[in-house]
């Protein structure tokens, strides 16, 4: 029986690990980097262990750190999580070697599946060796590892070797693995697998699909499950293959089979041989938990025959720390409160008053949904998202809302593509007219020796603030009855909830404020000074950090005189494990080049200057 389990992972999915480990009376052991040391997955274990350092390869990708942690906590058992070194065979077996239980498939098996590469050849596919332009669209794909790192969709040939090249380097920062590889890129497919988990006794379950076809960066971003709309044929297809893929390799735990459907047909992609991400909406429709089922099966217990049977539907959004308007840029800084109702499940590695970093993927939560029908899990989950009080860096919570909502999705007729057609639809502003004067009504209130009322009426009081990024201006007075303001009456206000009465209906704003930084229900404002002091002005064709991150690649020839096109990448930022492309924003030359590689990067921090031609 196992007694402790070191959870090799961080964030969200070490919190999940822990709290199964509870419920099945398991102590746990975290490991942390220097700038997790003080995340919430350190703070729930029962103990944890310092990785000297903060990047990933120096820390949560040493397995060589994280066995001598698990010896000196005193576990017996490793779970590795996901992503990190969930998918490797040699720190499988290290784990085994120095006599701990391993809770995971057999190394051999992440050997044979956990690269794409001698995966497809196991299955009788040949990537592409050489790209024509018959072959186009194209995907380049990191041959370790998951979760979008290391892909790029190449549809001129031209572009190709400069992609080959950003995907080697992304893969080996996220992976410690450059190996890349081509394979065709299907447009308008849908991203389906399935769920398996086998035991070692021969018995494997297929726990019904899951459709994860809504992503951006070639990362999932809504899930649910069963993958609606699929033939019976084509569903029995797949759960046949994943079946026979996990025997093919002596399966034994939690892993994915992925497949890109188009039409009727079904396209292997590849075995995840680890717990996914979207694993929750699986629990919720089997009714199972796939973490004591990996514990279960590691200690050698059989499966029952047959899984059990399929309830209703389950979606999953992931909740990213994210501007999905600014080309999905990764944000930064203090969460200072994140809430969902009850009704849907939370799953997340941060708490509230806790920082969001630079160094690590920037989902914060999953917030999951089951009901009896598709529908019906579809908008409890809108719902939630859109009463969720999340105070801190921009999110793409109104984005999944929109999602969730639109059309081609709730009739099922979304694809892989489904971003590409609608993202600027989805992330147009749409702020409440409303918030800048409950924020401006509130901060009167506040700030009032007379707690926000006078006797004599006033002249009119403004207030500006920037929301949506654009400026707006509240006025209101300090009247004999109160706080009045043109075109509603003020029914309350104090310094955290304003009801306004507009058109004869009392609107409801609850007010929270963090420095300049104000929340009015799930509208954020940033208030004005009154008198704004002179700010330096950037010239034309300013290139400016757009997130915190690290200059990792400047385009091959690039310096001052270079011309340059408008669109053409000049550097690359890495930040939260993704690369980001910085491009020219005119046609003209390179007066300015203040990047170098490896250098540290604050937003707003000048990159370069790119001075446009003459017209």
């Amino acid at each position: 029986m196992i007694t402790s389990v070191l959870v090799a992972n961080r964030g969200e999915i070490a919190c999940r690990v822990v709290r199964t480990c509870r419920e099945l009376g398991i102590r746990t052991v975290a490991v942390h980097s220097d700038a997790d040391a003080n995340a919430l997955h350190t703070r729930v274990a029962d103990t944890a262990v310092r990785l000297p350092g903060s990047a990933p390869a120096d820390t949560y990708l040493r397995g060589d750190l994280i066995v001598k942690a698990a010896l000196a906590a005193g576990a017996d058992a490793v779970h590795p999580g996901y992503g990190f070194l969930s998918e490797n065979a040699g720190f499988a077996r290290a784990v085994q070697d120095a006599g701990l239980m391993w809770i995971g498939p057999p190394p051999e098996a992440i050997e044979a599946m956990a690269s794409k590469t001698r995966a497809k050849e196991l299955l009788g596919i040949e990537p592409l060796r050489e790209v024509t332009e018959a072959d186009l669209p194209v995907l380049v794909k990191a041959a370790a590892g998951g979760g979008g790192r290391g892909m790029r969709v190449v549809r001129h040939l031209a572009d190709l070797d400069a992609e080959l090249a950003a995907a080697r380097a992304e893969a080996a920062s996220a992976f410690g693995d450059g190996e890349v590889f081509v394979e065709p890129y299907l447009e308008g497919g849908r991203h389906v697998e399935v769920q398996v988990l086998a035991d070692t006794h021969g018995t494997v379950w297929a726990l019904g699909t899951r459709d994860c076809s809504l992503q951006r960066r070639h990362q999932k971003v809504i899930e649910e499950a069963p993958a609606p709309g699929l033939p019976a044929a084509l569903d029995d297809e797949v759960r046949a293959l994943a079946v026979r893929a996990a025997r093919a390799v002596g399966y034994a735990g939690a892993g994915t089979v992925e497949f890109l459907v188009a039409g009727d047909r079904a396209h292997f992609l590849e075995m995840n041989t680890r717990l996914q991400v979207e694993h929750p909406v699986t629990e919720a429709v089997f009714g199972v938990d796939l973490v004591a089922g990996q514990i279960r099966v590691a200690e050698g217990h059989a499966l029952a025959e047959d899984p059990p049977p399929a309830r209703g539907h389950a979606v999953e959004a992931r909740l990213y720390a994210e501007d999905p308007a600014r080309d999905w840029a990764p944000q930064t800084g203090r969460l200072h409160r994140l809430a969902v109702p009850d009704a849907v499940r939370l799953d997340t590695g941060y708490a509230d008053g806790d920082d969001i970093g630079v160094h690590y993927d920037p989902m914060l939560a999953k917030v999951v949904a089951h009901a009896p029908t598709r529908a019906e899990a579809i908008r409890k989950l809108a719902a939630a998202l859109d009463r969720a009080v999340i105070h801190g860096p921009v999110t793409n919570r109104d984005l999944l809302v929109r999602s969730l909502r639109h059309p081609e999705f709730t009739a099922a007729r979304m694809d892989t593509g489904f971003y590409d057609r609608h993202l600027p639809g989805l992330t147009e502003p749409a702020p409440d007219p409303h918030a800048p004067l409950a924020a401006a009504l509130a901060d009167a209130h506040g700030r009032s020796r007379f707690g926000g009322w006078r006797n004599v009426p006033s002249q009119p009081q403004t207030k500006r603030y920037l929301m949506a990024g654009e400026e707006h201006e509240a006025r209101y007075r300090h009247g004999g009855q109160g706080l009045e303001a043109d075109g509603v009456r003020v029914a309350h206000a104090d310094a955290h909830l304003v009801i306004l009465d507009v058109d004869g209906v009392e609107r409801r704003f609850e007010v929270s404020r963090y420095g300049d930084r104000v929340y009015v229900n799930t509208t954020a404002l940033t208030a004005l000074p009154r008198f704004p002091d002179p700010t330096a002005q950037h010239a034309p064709g300013s290139l400016l950090a757009p997130m915190p991150g690290t200059v990792v690649r400047v385009a091959d020839g690039l310096t001052a005189g270079t011309p340059v096109k408008a669109g053409e990448p000049l550097l690359w930022l890495e930040a939260m494990k993704m690369q980001h492309k910085i491009t020219a924003p005119v046609t003209g030359t390179l007066s300015e080049l203040h990047a170098v590689p490896g250098q540290q990067v604050e937003p707003g921090m000048l990159l370069a200057v790119v001075k446009e031609s003459a017209p």
